[in-house]
């Protein structure tokens, strides 16, 4: 599935972001921000994919928040609040000025976002192997 792959791709990125030199160098810590933006844009599409593959209705459409909400709902996101304060750290990404700001937002994706993206990857990679097994039946 396409959408899977690219959040896979995106989220290999992520993961392989030096977090040292990030908290040094302001445009390589905007990199990783932005990476960290396009990795959660990814991820929940790659969501709504998958819903839809298993057939969950309310899938079809929604903003970021609802499917992260179903997500949870129907057991493919693991962590709702850690979803949430993605969600939340996205959208005011873009506003960030100071560097404390930053700082707090690197510790975040380093400690917290980008275990949940893997979760969340793998979660999806299982859901739709499951989906296609039962395809075939």
């Amino acid at each position: 599935m396409k959408k899977l792959d690219n959040f896979s791709k995106c989220l290999g990125v992520l993961q392989r972001a030096d977090f040292e030199l990030a908290s040094n160098d302001e445009i390589y810590r905007t990199g990783v921000i932005g990476q960290f933006n396009l990795t959660f844009e990814l991820a929940w599409k790659a969501l709504q994919a998958v819903l839809r593959v298993h057939g969950v209705q309310d899938a079809q459409t929604g903003s970021p928040r609802e499917i992260i909400q179903l997500g949870y709902k129907v057991g493919m996101v693991d962590d709702s609040a850690v979803w949430l304060l993605m969600l939340k750290k996205r959208n005011t990404s873009v506003h960030i000025y100071n560097e404390d700001e930053a700082d707090e937002m690197l510790l975040l994706i380093r400690d917290s976002f980008i275990h949940a993206f893997d979760r969340l990857r793998t979660t999806l990679q299982t859901k739709l192997s499951e989906a296609e097994d039962y395809k075939d039946l």
